[in-house]
């Protein structure tokens, strides 16, 4: 992979001026489980905040990212 795995809210939020491919979007997957896992954050409590309603995203898309977080929190060490 291209890209390391963020370390930190600001690292992962440094992303954005990076061109959107699917290596950054793995990148930027696994820093949020990283810095959610660091701050003692579970599961549930990440997948809360990745449903919560928001402009970005509509319900169908929120509910794949949550599939795909939940997949990658179970993978990742």
């Amino acid at each position: 992979m291209n890209y390391p795995i963020p370390a930190s809210s600001h690292e992962v939020v440094a992303l954005r001026q990076k061109t959107v491919n699917e290596e950054l979007i793995a990148s930027a997957i696994a820093g949020v489980i990283q810095v959610a896992r660091s701050s003692g954050q579970s599961l549930e409590e990440l997948m809360t905040e990745i449903m919560a309603d928001d402009a970005l995203l509509d319900a169908q898309q929120r509910r794949w990212l949550g599939e795909v977080v939940a997949v990658a929190w179970e993978e990742l060490p």
